[in-house]
């Protein structure tokens, strides 16, 4: 994923009534906002100025061109003067890619002294927006709207942020996800309608036997692995029993093989995640811990146990924050710390945790895993580091997807010296009852997709360019409220479904 591919369209909305002078004008100042945007230096993605549309032909061309082209993963419109909304009603019709709207206006201030009629008219944003407004309503088409100065920092994150959750919409479309094994077994809450996703969502799930993989595994030569493993030796701390010579050595050298055969199995099909299975090994070795744990800080998406819905997720929320500090991880609630306002929530797996989060140098170890046909297995230990962030998760509702996110707080837990595993300890805002209540409450999964540097505005974003439900967790929420808003939205959807 390469920010320095993709672009975001500025698209200026007009009309001739003005005259010509009028419309050089509208011209000038939208070129000179969109250089001033990318030259800022806070947004992650170039503004690329698409002219000013006076009609409806310019506006319905100016919106297919985005449309057609692969490198454009979005468009901001303008309102300079008043742009009557008729005009954009078959452009938007068709436009099938992120919008944002934003209300800001060439000048700062008002011009007190100077101020006559011909500014007015061209100076229209307070007036044209809403006339935009209108028609987006009216045609019920999901976007953004911003509202503030162009050349305001605030201004530009809320359109940063829009920026990288439309990069990472864009790379969801057609995300191949492979899946080593079923779900598993009778587990409910990971599994899902994978044609609606792929209608919905854009996630094509793609089902692979071990067995496939298992070739590549094997066709990974020594010398290969002599070289990964010394590249762990540079990045990572080794237990006494794992290193060169000793006896669980081997176990890391395998898991190295590992590696190298599922990075080359996953880009010869082109998957950009993928899930795996303690109940499918044959012919493996041992659970894929540190692979998945290694792969997952360079992009791609995991989720444990046949999750697809979470490696999706893990890998659109990695994309979102590429090139942001504190990093993301898939994660799942495992056990509970019940200490009155400082009860905390334990955040583990078995081995399959991001070594992105770590606050300290991650360590290799191999230990056994009692559990399916996992066997001994090689994984790097660690605790994130503290810190505020997000976790997040889709669920399948029946007739819609949910999305839920809970801000959280990462804290310092205690010594873990017999817990052999990547861990985090959080707490749920706006407390540990609230928190984990509205989380059940809501039918969110005991697996997350978690992040530092993301935001509840990154998700917000997200569900409105996806169409999605959103319930959100923060520091504001009640359990009667939270109650009412699962109320008002099934209402909603089944009166919405009705409609159709």
């Amino acid at each position: 994923m390469n920010y320095n591919n993709l672009e975001v369209r500025f698209i200026t909305g007009a009309q001739l009534l003005y005259g010509g002078d009028a419309v050089v004008a509208v011209d000038a100042h939208s070129n000179e906002i969109v250089k001033g945007l990318n030259d800022a230096g806070t947004l992650p993605v170039k503004v690329v100025y698409k002219g000013t549309v006076n009609s409806a032909e310019e506006i319905s061309q100016a919106f297919a061109d985005a449309n057609n082209d692969g490198n454009c993963i979005g468009v901001i419109t303008w309102m300079h003067t008043f742009s009557p909304a008729k005009m954009w009603i078959h452009g938007l019709k068709n436009y099938k890619k992120p919008l944002l709207h934003l209300h800001t206006q060439y000048n700062e201030t008002i011009p007190w002294s100077e101020i006559d009629m011909d500014f007015m008219n061209l100076n229209q944003s307070a007036h044209g927006d809403r006339e935009f407004g209108f028609i987006t309503s009216r045609l019920r088409k999901p976007r953004k709207v911003v509202v503030g100065y162009w050349k305001d920092p605030t201004t530009q994150a809320k359109i940063a942020v829009w920026m990288r959750v439309c990069a990472a919409w864009a790379d969801s479309q057609n995300m191949q996800i492979i899946r080593f094994g079923d779900n598993m077994n009778n587990v409910a809450v990971t599994d899902g309608d994978k044609v609606e996703a792929e209608i919905r969502l854009g996630y094509h799930v793609d089902n692979a036997p071990i067995a496939t993989l298992v070739p590549y595994i094997e066709a990974v030569t020594e010398s290969e692995i002599d070289a990964l493993v010394a590249e762990y030796e540079q990045l990572y701390d080794f237990a006494a029993d794992c290193k060169k010579g000793v006896e669980k050595h081997q176990f890391v050298r395998d898991a190295a093989a590992q590696e190298i055969g599922l990075r080359r199995f996953l880009e010869e099909n082109g998957a950009k995640a993928f899930t795996t299975s303690f109940d499918e090994l044959e012919g493996m070795k041992q659970l894929m811990g540190l692979a998945s744990q290694r792969l997952m800080a360079e992009g791609y998406g995991f989720g444990a146990e046949g999750d697809w819905k979470t490696a999706a997720l893990v890998r659109s929320m990695w994309v979102m924050g590429r090139g942001l500090p504190g990093g993301q991880s898939f994660l799942e609630d495992y056990t509970l710390n019940f200490d009155g306002e400082n009860s905390t929530i334990l955040q583990a797996h078995m081995l399959e945790i991001n070594p992105e989060i770590a606050g300290k140098k991650p360590r290799i170890e191999v230990h056994f895993l009692g559990i399916g046909d996992a066997r001994t297995c090689a994984r790097l230990v660690f605790q994130g580091h503290p810190g505020k962030g997000i976790a997040a998760t889709i669920v399948d509702m029946g007739n819609r997807f949910r999305m839920i996110v809970n801000e959280v707080e990462v804290v310092e837990p205690q010594p873990l010296p017999k817990l052999p595993v990547a861990c985090a300890l959080w707490k749920p805002m706006p407390n540990f009852e609230i928190g984990a209540g509205a989380w059940i409450l809501a039918g969110g999964t005991h697996h997350s997709a978690f992040s530092y540097p993301l935001t509840v505005e990154h998700i917000e974003d997200y569900a409105e360019i996806a169409d999605m439900e959103l319930l959100v967790i923060d520091k504001d929420t009640t359990i009667r409220g939270f109650r009412q808003n699962i109320r008002n939205n099934e209402m909603y959807y089944l009166l919405n479904r009705a409609l159709q």
